[in-house]
């Protein structure tokens, strides 16, 4: 254990690990959904996490480049555990998925392609949507309230992501200051210092430092792979089109279709949706590739998580602070709500699509307890069975 554990903490470290392996076993939905489960299992069921580290948590991870959902289990981790919880948990949570895509990636290079993968796709993506709103609404109802500042934050984001289909980073951070601004006066915070120190501890490196030529395979992985979680900001789907500008365009590692297979692996997949970089990175150099590829994109999160994160839990009850993080919160809620409308887009192609994505949101709403995994298989069980025959109809039409 490291420094400064709390004196009672009602779970152990031990205990976390499992949550956070079981997680990433049968997480599915993305970071939208993921973000949810943590909230529902370890604040309202479990009371391991109190609400407001949870928000720390989250706008934490907002804040800093990576993907949310990693950062958040990380985070989770550091809570009571500090910088050994917070390691095991990272690690926990990204393992199990990694080797699911890396044993897809054998499948995919021994085989040939993912055929029936679309089959499945079709079917769990929809799926998908009712999962990430059924969560989406909860984040909503539990973290927004009646409060009409945060609501306008709420709707301005979830519009702005609507339209612009991506997160702009710049307004998590506008949305915090504004609230800051309005509740609080900013000398509580300037006198701690918190928000400077905070801003400070996550700004990346330059660019310029990884500006390296002919170097060997591997190490181009690593190059890129470090940049895409050092510089993406938002969710595990905001590093989809920088990974096919570097991964497709630039570099030429892989084809359109293995690109869209790869990202078909990350959603059908537990865990997070990021980790699609180990499926990418195992067709390009088979199983080191995967493995620097993982690595080197998550590693920067971690670091983006642990480094700031004394900063939150030293100045994180200031009045400005407590303000600043609400701002941000209702600003990744808000985003979060509206990329359900943009997966949506994707994932709903025609009226089978959109039953199956009804059919999740209406079982969810009426079983509390039915877990996602279950919902997950029948959709894609519905998939295999549809799939062809909406192919077949196609061709004969």
């Amino acid at each position: 254990m490291t420094d400064a554990q709390p004196a009672r903490v009602s779970y152990t470290l031990w205990q976390m690990i499992v949550y956070m392996l079981r997680l990433g076993s049968l997480g599915f939905g993305g970071p939208i959904a993921l973000v949810g489960y943590m909230h529902r299992d370890l604040v309202e069921q479990r009371g391991w996490i109190t609400e407001a580290d949870y928000k720390e948590g989250l706008a934490l991870a907002q804040l800093a480049p990576g993907p949310l959902a990693a950062q958040l289990g990380i985070y989770m981790g550091y809570v009571h555990y500090r910088l050994l919880g917070a390691t095991l948990a990272g690690l926990a949570f990204v393992l199990p998925s990694f080797f699911m895509v890396v044993a897809l990636g054998w499948a995919y290079m021994r085989f040939g392609g993912l055929s029936w993968m679309q089959a499945v796709f079709y079917g769990v993506g929809a799926a998908v949507i009712g999962i990430i709103a059924i969560s989406a609404r909860k984040l909503t109802i539990k973290s927004i309230g009646k409060d009409k500042l945060l609501w306008a934050i709420y709707l301005l984001l979830a519009s702005v992501t609507i339209v612009t289909e991506s997160e702009v980073a710049w307004l998590f951070i506008a949305a915090g200051v504004l609230v800051w601004l309005v509740r609080a006066p900013p000398k509580g915070l300037v006198k701690g210092g918190g928000l400077h120190a905070i801003g400070m501890a996550q700004l990346p490196a330059a660019p310029g430092i990884w500006g390296v030529v002919d170097v060997s395979q591997l190490t181009q992985i690593g190059i890129f792979f470090a940049e895409a979680g050092a510089f993406v900001f938002g969710s595990g789907l905001a590093i989809v089109p920088f990974l096919y500008g570097g991964v497709v365009t630039e570099h030429h590692w892989l084809t359109d279709r293995q690109f869209v297979d790869a990202v078909a692996v990350a959603m059908i997949t537990p865990g997070p949706v990021v980790i699609t970089v180990g499926f990418i990175g195992y067709l390009i150099a088979g199983f080191p590739g995967a493995a620097v590829a993982a690595m080197a994109t998550f590693i920067p999160c971690y670091l983006f998580t642990v480094i700031p994160a004394p900063y939150f839990k030293k100045y994180g009850k200031l009045p400005g602070v407590l303000a600043f993080v609400d701002g941000i919160t209702a600003a990744a809620i808000g985003a979060i709500t509206g990329s359900v409308i943009v997966i949506a887009k994707r994932s709903i192609m025609d009226i089978p699509t959109a039953l199956i994505a009804v059919a999740a949101m209406v079982l969810l709403w009426k079983f509390k307890k039915l877990p996602e995994p279950v919902v997950v298989a029948t959709a894609a069980v519905a998939g295999l069975l549809i799939y062809p025959l909406r192919t077949a109809a196609s061709l004969t039409g």
